[in-house]
């Protein structure tokens, strides 16, 4: 239990003191998907959905989303965002959007939540502009891909690489 840094000797939740860290360079990838029917697929692809420019709304999203992480996990520390950005890629086979969130600071902790948050947000931006044509879309396979900086040095997800 000694690597749970939330919580202090008596069990009790604890935002973790970074006051004497070494501020450093840091960046997260984290990605997603969100599968769907053809129909929303198609109408995601071809930017046709009534509501508008579904991965631009997205987009935009998931970047407030990174910049408001520590307002909605409550033992986040608040950062400096540097750089903030949400991609997108199609897979034509799976009918599946997938996202990717990368965000930078200059920090004494990471960003790894923000990019998860990041592409939690811009994936269920999507759901929401697309469920009037499809209900049963699937958000899913959110995970960090790569952090780089700060004392434990970098991380590459190899499971999922």
């Amino acid at each position: 239990m000694s690597d749970i840094t939330h919580f202090d000797a008596q069990g009790n939740a604890v935002m973790v003191d970074v006051s004497k860290k070494q501020k450093t360079k840091r960046q997260a990838i984290a990605t997603g998907r969100i599968t769907m029917c053809a129909k929303s697929y198609k109408a995601v692809r071809q930017g046709s959905v009534q509501k508008g420019d579904v991965l631009g709304v997205a987009r935009i999203a998931g970047i407030m989303a990174v910049k408001q992480t520590s307002l909605l996990i409550p033992l986040c520390h608040t950062l400096q965002i540097r750089q903030a950005s949400i991609d997108f890629d199609f897979d034509d086979k799976e009918s599946c959007v997938i996202a990717t969130c990368t965000v930078k600071t200059t920090d004494s902790t990471g960003v790894e939540i923000e990019a998860l948050t990041g592409v939690s947000i811009a994936l269920i931006t999507i759901y929401d502009m697309c469920k009037a044509i499809d209900k049963g879309m699937e958000i899913g396979n959110i995970y960090l891909v790569k952090k780089t900086g700060g004392k434990s040095g970098t991380y590459q997800n190899k499971t999922r690489s």
